[in-house]
């Protein structure tokens, strides 16, 4: 049986009061707590810290991207990272939400090749190059990655938005590939059958 996690994580069997509330704050519309989530609670601290960060840079009623496309990127800095973790729960998202399998597909052959030019163009591709840079190449950033961005039709908000995807999974990746954390027992994908507003870790 894959453990779920490196280190130990604390079941909600054995929380007390004040890491239950906390858990509680952190539960996936299924009701579940995600090991993404779970794994901080020798820290609890830092699983509300996290669970907030998430919450604001991909589900802030702010954001203008497309859900889907933050998904997306969220997917690629996962694929970037290797961090399979991530990627399974993310990509379940993206693809549902682009509601067409055939374009889904073409999308994660391009991604898993690390051609995002081979499914996508314009504005779309350039944030694109922007969060594999900000991935690979974090030493390497100018101003002229945003002038680009800029010339594809960006506006400052949208490039803040896709900058806090990009930087919000680089962290993530970090933390449970890191941590050895595994999706078992976790129900893959944040929505329920009925609701495509949620998140997932």
């Amino acid at each position: 049986m894959t453990e779920p996690a490196w280190i130990r994580m604390i079941t909600d069997e054995e929380a007390d009061a004040a890491l239950s509330a906390v858990f509680d704050t952190a539960r996936t519309p299924h009701g579940t707590l995600d090991n993404v989530m779970r794994v901080h609670s020798l820290r609890p601290a830092t699983m509300t810290g996290h669970v907030t960060l998430y919450r604001s840079v991909l589900h802030s009623d702010d954001n203008t991207v497309p859900f889907w496309f933050l998904e997306t990127v969220a997917s690629y800095v996962s694929i970037l990272n290797t961090c399979a973790y991530s990627l399974l729960h993310h990509w379940a998202n993206a693809s549902r939400l682009m509601g067409d399998p055939e374009r889904a597909q073409a999308v994660r052959v391009a991604l898993d090749a690390g051609r995002p030019e081979d499914a996508f163009e314009g504005k779309e591709l350039a944030l694109l190059h922007y969060a594999g840079k900000l991935t690979t190449h974090v030493g390497a950033m100018v101003k002229a990655d945003i002038d680009a961005l800029h010339a594809a039709g960006c506006d400052d908000g949208e490039i803040l938005e896709v900058n806090q995807v990009v930087a919000y999974f680089n962290y993530s990746n970090r933390l449970l590939n890191g941590l050895g954390v595994s999706t078992a027992g976790d129900t893959v994908g944040y929505y329920k059958a009925t609701d495509e507003t949620g998140e997932s870790a």
